[in-house]
């Protein structure tokens, strides 16, 4: 493992324009944060590779200065992070990982709860983003998508969506989507689009709809699979849009009755 600096020596303050007009800014970051930070540097410069043990709990505390309970809360920092694991047994420690695809969008999506329940993120910013990441994303699936995705597009669409329970239609409908987005072959894509559908998807779940909106969402994705497999481009992105213009105003219903909720509870 590469040397690392010395916490204890280390207090070097910030400044700003504040402290250049004569008051003293002095921002530390604590101990484990330093340390959690300094080791994800490694990580993801790939000093520290996939697969690679971190040195003991108290290696690491000697080399950076600090006591082990220090160490532990900067590892237990990183493993949040899904930048380490820790195993036990003979075997045990830390070993170092890195983030799956699924796992930075999931990491993403509950942030973005965090953000909506205190209202920071209004539901215009959700239905914008979707909106710009989305219709592109049909786009270029139509443009790059293969058999294979063709056909789970075609499997993603029920014949008889009105049998279906309530909860089954939207599985239906969350796999519809995510596959539009794994077929645009753009992992930044998918990583960025896939947590914004996820909110609003939870949200169209708590609310009662009607068939008819469930069956006109069952004809979109049939015009959106249709043009994807044909390879229409312009077509693919059109339908995905009038699509999503479609769902806003049930979106907006859904909203207002959940941020009520909320507030009343």
């Amino acid at each position: 493992m590469p040397p690392t600096k010395n916490m204890a020596a280390e207090t070097v303050p910030a400044q700003d324009d504040a402290s250049a007009r004569g008051v003293a800014v002095t921002r530390v970051l604590k101990a484990y944060e330093q340390i959690a930070e300094q080791l994800r540097d490694l990580i993801l410069s790939g000093e520290l590779s996939a697969g690679e043990r971190l040195p003991t709990e108290a290696t690491l505390a000697r080399q950076f200065g600090v006591s082990r309970a220090t160490v532990r809360e900067s590892l237990r920092v990183l493993t949040a992070q899904n930048l380490i694991r820790t195993a036990k047994g003979a075997g045990g420690g830390s070993y170092v990982t890195l983030p799956t695809i699924d796992h930075t969008s999931e990491f993403i999506r509950s942030h973005f709860d965090l953000l909506t329940a205190s209202e920071d993120v209004s539901l215009d910013d959700f239905l914008e983003v979707r909106m710009l990441l989305e219709v592109p994303a049909a786009r270029l699936a139509a443009q790059r998508r293969d058999d294979s995705a063709l056909e789970r597009l075609e499997a993603a669409i029920p014949d008889e969506p009105l049998k279906l329970t309530t909860q089954d239609q939207f599985v239906f409908n969350k796999s519809f989507h995510s596959i539009v987005l794994e077929a645009c072959d753009n992992k930044l894509l998918y990583v960025s689009a896939q947590p914004v559908f996820s909110v609003l998807q939870r949200a169209l779940a708590r609310s009662n709809l009607s068939n008819a909106f469930h069956r006109g969402i069952n004809e979109h994705h049939r015009k959106i699979a249709d043009a994807i497999a044909e390879g229409d481009a312009d077509r693919a992105g059109e339908q995905m849009r009038l699509h999503l213009e479609e769902l806003h105003p049930e979106y907006k219903k859904v909203w207002k009755r959940t941020q009520r909720g909320s507030r009343a509870s």
